[in-house]
């Protein structure tokens, strides 16, 4: 099942087990079962401290569990862990061996308080790129407290089971049979909705902080280059972040960052993270800002308010909020997200297999998508807004030899339709005839660019018109003294991974020039 190269890599991993490993199998005589044997019995073969039984009584067939001798840990694969799911596989291994999880200690204490039983089940797609870190969070909640178990289930191969849930997006969790959260979670958030002290505990923390001296709102490649810069000044620095990461984390593959050949978005974000905490930066993860409220004098404390209560002040300020996805904003989306209206073809593609879907939009990212869920799906309709195409000519000639798409041009989206609870089409306006059409549909992927995340600025900084993005100079100052802002939430052209973590680097340079020039008030 595995070729030499997993193997290889495996067997150094497993040299990290330092107690027995017992894999118990529940198999039946289906393709997939045979396929989950061969890759257990390749992991048996590695290491002396796993062994491998086939004599299982899980529910679900075929599917494994990973565990101790002469116990159970309730943590279990349905499914065959590869693709991306491939390093939870081995993650989970390491962990129910006995490696410790790299965690925070105080996490990991809260977690084996948590009371009450909690039986977790997670639908994911092995080409999802956010689903394993949803998966790697519970396993090791399964881990650590008895209380708690997970199960890991491929959609793919459990069909029946996302066809009776309605499942249309991945990952896709549920918490004693009840809906818990659907997208991508880190353990911190899943373990904060489950303890109701969490919440007041984080804003009593974020209070008591100290005021800093570069406070950076925001982590994705530009905050993380900013957070870089300003501590290697040796100032006191702070980083806030709804997610580390950002938008990166919804990327798959990058092969533009220059001296790194080629990597995906989740495996560059924790670069990020790594490379930011090689310093001392203060980084205040899954935390939202609802408000900036500029110093009352020049040098004084400019105050950053969360959306949970909390005010942290510091000195200068760097804006480096992002984008995201931009909404069709037609009746029915919003109603049906999740529902078969989605933003990630990579992570939701396979649910919709054998089936018609849509993709809105005629840029690279939209062509991209459609080239991509036609290996997939029955059929593709691409419709896009204008009377041409504005993807590369490379995709675009891709995208014209596939039998199974067919591309409407200058079609305007009105409507998404659907009927018990998920979609079954969508209406669009012909712009050259002003006819009215409906496509019979299943699924309906957008993909119609980015707008910055700047509401909460509105009446503070100045922002651009219409695009509503923050107006900076070639320092990367805004119109308030002190703050300053980088990357996709500006109006610098050329929304770029390597341009955001340029300008990160200027804001934070030209935030040490306004500190060093401007006394703070006694």
């Amino acid at each position: 099942m595995l070729d030499d190269t997993l193997k290889s890599q495996l067997k150094a991993y497993l040299e990290y087990v330092t107690r027995p490993v017992e894999i118990i199998a529940t198999l039946d005589e289906s393709a997939g079962a045979r396929d989950m044997l061969a890759l257990l019995q390749d992991v048996e073969a590695l290491s002396d401290k796993v062994t491998l039984r086939t004599d299982g009584e899980s529910e679900r067939k075929p599917s494994f569990e990973i565990t101790n001798p002469g116990t159970h840990t309730g943590l279990i694969f349905a499914g065959n862990p590869m693709g991306h799911e491939f390093s939870s596989l081995v993650l989970a291994l390491l962990q129910v061996g006995g490696h410790p999880s790299k965690e925070a200690e105080s996490l990991q204490q809260q977690i084996k308080n948590l009371q009450g039983n909690y039986h977790f089940e997670t639908y994911y797609s092995i080409t999802c790129h956010n689903c394993p870190d949803v998966i790697q969070a519970l396993n090791l909640m399964t881990i650590l407290n008895p209380n708690i178990t997970h199960t890991a289930i491929d959609g793919a191969l459990f069909q029946d089971e996302i066809e009776a849930k309605q499942i249309m997006g991945v990952p896709a969790v549920f918490l004693n049979g009840e809906s818990f959260g659907q997208g991508r979670m880190e353990l911190a958030e899943i373990v904060a909705k489950l303890d109701s002290n969490a919440a007041s505990d984080v804003v009593d923390e974020l209070n008591a902080k100290a005021p800093f001296d570069v406070l950076i709102v925001g982590g994705g490649p530009a905050g993380a280059a900013a957070g870089v810069y300003a501590a290697r000044k040796g100032i006191r620095t702070g980083i806030v972040a709804e997610r580390f990461g950002g938008q990166v984390l919804d990327t798959l593959e990058i092969e533009n960052y220059i001296s790194v050949l080629t990597t995906d978005g989740p495996r560059f974000a924790r670069d990020l993270e790594s490379h930011v905490r090689s310093y001392d930066v203060d980084i205040m993860n899954l935390q939202k800002v609802s408000a900036l409220v500029p110093a009352k004098t020049e040098g004084g404390l400019i105050e950053v308010h969360t959306e949970n209560g909390a005010v942290l002040k510091s000195r200068t300020v760097i804006l480096s909020t992002g984008a995201h996805w931009r909404s069709m904003n037609v009746p029915g989306e919003q109603e049906y997200r999740t529902k078969g209206v989605t933003y990630c073809p990579h992570c939701d593609g396979p649910l919709f297999k054998g089936k018609d879907v849509a993709v809105i939009g005629g840029g690279n990212s939209g062509v991209e998508a459609a080239i991509d869920l036609a290996g997939v799906v029955k059929s593709v309709t691409l419709l896009e807004f204008s009377d041409k195409m504005r993807a590369d000519e490379v995709l675009q000639h891709k995208l014209n030899s596939l039998p199974n798409v067919k591309v409407i041009l200058n079609a305007q989206t009105t409507e998404v339709t659907g009927a018990e609870g998920k979609v079954n089409g969508l209406n669009y306006q012909d712009r050259t005839t002003n006819t009215a059409h409906h496509l019979a549909l299943e699924g309906i992927f957008v993909q119609i660019g980015l707008l910055p995340n700047t509401s909460f600025l509105q009446g503070t900084v100045e922002l651009t018109e219409p695009m509503h993005e923050i107006a900076i100079d070639r320092y990367g100052k805004t119109s308030v003294p002190g703050v300053f802002a980088a990357g996709d939430c500006t109006n610098v052209p050329y929304k770029q991974i390597i341009i955001a973590a340029g300008e990160g680097a200027k804001a934070a340079l030209s935030a040490f020039d306004y500190l060093i020039r401007t006394s703070a008030p006694q």
